[in-house]
C-alpha cells in the first residue's frame, strides 16, 4: 500500500487513505470523493488492507436456509420482480404453516445452524402467526438461529397488531426470533425512497425498527440497494445513518450492499450497472463503515464468480449455502437461478481466491476453519 500511496499525486486520496490506515473516521465528503474520484485498483488495495487488518484472510460463511412463506405483498416496490400483489395473488404463492414446518422438518439431522424467514408481507399472516410458527420451528430445531422479518415486515405486522415495535419484537423474541435480517433498508434518501418503495416503511422507521431491537438484545444486519437512480451522495447519506446507530447501539453484525437488478419489475428500463461498479461499492463500503464489523458480498446475487472476486475489495464473508431455497434474486434476473452451494464449493470458492473458509454461526462465532479442518472423503458425498 505504501508503493501505491507513493504513484499517487491527489493529495486528496492520499490524506484518505492515511487515515484510514490509521483508524480513523473518514467523513461524509471524503466517502464521496473515492467515488467520484479513486481508480478501482487503489480502492480494492484500501479495503484489501482493512480488511487484512481485521480479518487476516479469513473469508466466513454459515450452513443456511431460507423460507418464504409468501411472495404476495401490501407494497408496490418498483424494483421487485419478486412479490405480487393480491389482486394477482394467482401469480403467486402462500405456503400453508404445514409447507413451511415440512421445509424445517427436511433439514433434522442435517448441519445448518441458521434459518432465514423472509418474504412479502401479506394481510392475513400477522404478529401472532409468525410468532406461533417460530416456536413451531424451535420444536423441531431447537438449535436453529431464527433470523427474520426484514423492518419492512415487521413495521406492518406491529400496526395491524397495535402494539409498539418494542412490544412486537419482544413477542417475537419470546417465541424464540433471535435476530433480524436487513432487508427493505433499499436507500434511505427520502425523495429516492418515495420514487421506488413509496408505500412501505419509511428510512426513520427502519432505523428504529433496528435500534429497537439492539435494544432488546436481537442483533441485526443492514443491506443498501445500489444501481438503480441513486447517486453516490445517497449511499453515503444511507452509510452514514447506518454509522451513526451503529455507533449508538453496536448491534449490527454486517453491511451488506445489495445490486439492482432489472428483470421483470417496473423499474426494467435502467440498465444494471457493471460488475467494477460492483466492487467499487463494495471496497468504498469497507472502506467507509468502519464500525461495522463484516461486509457481506451476497453470493446468490452477483454470482459466485464476482462474489469471489469480492473477496479482494473488502468482503470477508459471502453468506451460506442456501440450498436453493431463496427466489428473490433468482426471479430478478441475478446470475445465480438456482442459488445452492454446498459446503464444499464454497470452501473450493474461497480457496480459489487465496482466503481461508471459516463456517460460522450467525453471529460469527468460528465453528470450522476449512484450513486446520479439511473435508473429509465421506463429506463430500
Amino acid at each position: 500500500m505504501e508503493l501505491i500511496l507513493k504513484s499517487i499525486t491527489d493529495k486528496q486520496l492520499i490524506h484518505i487513505a492515511e487515515k484510514t490506515l490509521s483508524a480513523q473516521r473518514i467523513s461524509p465528503e471524503e466517502g464521496e470523493y473515492l467515488y467520484l474520484h479513486a481508480e478501482l485498483g487503489f480502492l480494492g488495495l484500501l479495503a484489501d488492507a482493512i480488511r487484512v487488518q481485521r480479518h487476516g484472510k479469513v473469508t466466513y460463511f454459515n450452513r443456511n436456509f431460507h423460507i418464504e412463506p409468501t411472495n404476495i405483498c401490501v407494497f408496490d416496490c418498483k424494483f421487485c420482480s419478486y412479490s405480487r400483489l393480491l389482486k394477482h395473488r394467482n401469480e403467486g404463492w402462500e405456503l400453508s404453516e404445514e409447507q413451511i414446518l415440512d421445509i424445517v422438518r427436511s433439514y433434522v439431522g442435517k448441519p445448518v445452524t441458521e434459518v432465514h424467514i423472509v418474504g412479502g408481507v401479506h394481510p392475513k399472516m400477522g404478529l401472532m402467526y409468525f410468532a406461533n410458527l417460530i416456536k413451531k420451528v424451535k420444536e423441531i430445531l431447537p438449535d436453529i438461529h431464527v433470523k427474520a422479518f426484514t423492518a419492512v415486515e415487521l413495521e406492518y405486522m406491529c400496526r395491524k397488531a397495535g402494539v409498539s415495535y418494542a412490544e412486537g419484537l419482544q413477542i417475537l423474541k419470546d417465541h424464540g426470533q433471535d435476530s433480524l435480517p436487513g432487508g427493505g433498508a433499499e436507500i434511505f434518501d427520502e425523495e429516492i425512497r418515495a420514487q421506488i418503495a413509496g408505500d412501505k416503511c419509511t428510512s426513520v422507521q427502519w432505523l428504529e425498527m433496528h435500534k429497537t431491537a439492539h435494544q432488546l438484545g436481537m442483533p441485526s444486519n443492514a443491506t443498501m440497494l445500489y444501481g438503480h437512480v441513486e447517486s453516490y451522495a445517497h449511499r453515503i447519506d444511507h452509510m452514514e445513518r447506518l454509522r451513526i446507530l451503529q455507533d449508538e447501539t453496536g448491534g449490527f453484525n454486517t453491511f451488506i450492499p445489495l445490486k439492482f437488478r432489472n428483470k421483470d419489475n417496473q423499474m426494467s428500463h435502467i440498465p444494471e450497472v457493471s460488475v467494477i461498479e460492483d466492487l467499487r461499492n463494495y471496497a468504498v463500503a469497507r472502506i467507509y463503515m468502519d464500525n461495522f464489523p463484516h461486509i457481506k458480498a451476497y453470493w446468490p446475487m452477483i454470482g459466485r464468480s464476482v462474489a469471489q472476486l469480492s473477496l479482494s475489495f473488502g468482503v470477508n464473508d459471502i453468506d451460506g449455502t442456501i440450498d436453493d431455497s431463496t427466489k428473490i434474486y433468482s426471479m430478478a434476473g441475478s446470475e445465480e437461478q438456482n442459488p445452492s452451494l454446498s459446503t464444499a464449493q464454497l470452501v473450493e470458492l474461497i480457496q480459489g481466491a487465496g482466503k481461508i473458509p471459516v463456517e460460522r454461526d450467525t453471529l460469527y462465532s468460528t465453528i470450522r476453519n476449512y484450513n486446520e479442518q479439511p473435508l473429509q472423503e465421506e463429506e463430500l458425498v
